[in-house]
């Protein structure tokens, strides 16, 4: 289909966070670095990602920051590398119609791209959407948790509009994820200043011109690599 992304469900979470802005709080990544490589804290890696993937709902709003915020201290990540999956899931969703045949690659792709990066949130919306589609019920629940379960965590961090209450992101797509789900739509600029992007949004009814992210994580994986 000729969309950027299937958008499963708007999250309506958008007006609460600007409500809820003293409740905001940026990561602390040094601490979460080590709260994450501690075996012995409720905080330790392993124990999050077992925890998210079995979609518990249980998680604290900490549990869930150091589940996503700890995810770039991890092998894996890599902020601008897309996996086989993820590039072969990229030519399906851009079909016209989508047939049963493309609803179930589509899960299925999902699936591995979700194995080489558990946080892909983009993978992630295709999967719920097919899931839907498919009336895979109890399939369907779990992954819906998983997308909540980082939504949380992001929105804990800001509400985007200023540099001072910006979201904290560890992936640039996180970016464009979010304008969608909050019912925006990204009016094709987007400029960086100092450690945070900053996306224009079409008109809306929250007369918001643009919104701010911290992408630090991101920046300093180049300065690395």
């Amino acid at each position: 289909m000729k969309k950027a992304y299937f958008l499963f469900i708007i999250i309506t979470i958008y007006s609460s966070a600007v409500a809820q802005e003293s409740n905001f709080e940026k990561p602390n990544y040094l601490t979460i670095e080590k709260n994450i490589k501690d075996k012995k804290s409720d905080f330790y890696y392993p124990k999050l990602m077992a925890r998210y993937e079995l979609s518990d709902t249980t998680m604290t709003i900490e549990q869930k920051k150091h589940l996503y915020y700890g995810y770039i201290f991890q092998p894996k990540y890599n902020p601008y590398e897309q996996s086989e999956a993820s590039e072969k899931l990229s030519e399906v969703i851009n079909k016209e119609t989508l047939s049963e045949e493309d609803l179930t690659e589509i899960i299925k792709l999902s699936g591995q791209a979700l194995k080489e990066n558990p946080l892909d949130i983009r993978s992630l919306n295709y999967r719920l959407y097919s899931l839907e589609q498919q009336k895979k019920t109890d399939e369907l629940q779990k992954n819906l948790i998983k997308l909540e379960i980082i939504v949380d965590a992001l929105v804990s961090s800001g509400d985007g509009i200023s540099k001072e209450t910006a979201f904290f992101v560890i992936d640039t797509s996180h970016e464009y994820d979010l304008l969608a789900m909050f019912g925006f739509r990204y009016a094709g600029e987007q400029s960086l200043i100092e450690h945070f992007d900053y996306l224009t949004v079409a008109e809306n009814e929250e007369n918001i011109k643009g919104l701010y992210f911290d992408v630090t994580p991101c920046l300093n994986f180049l300065k690395k690599n």
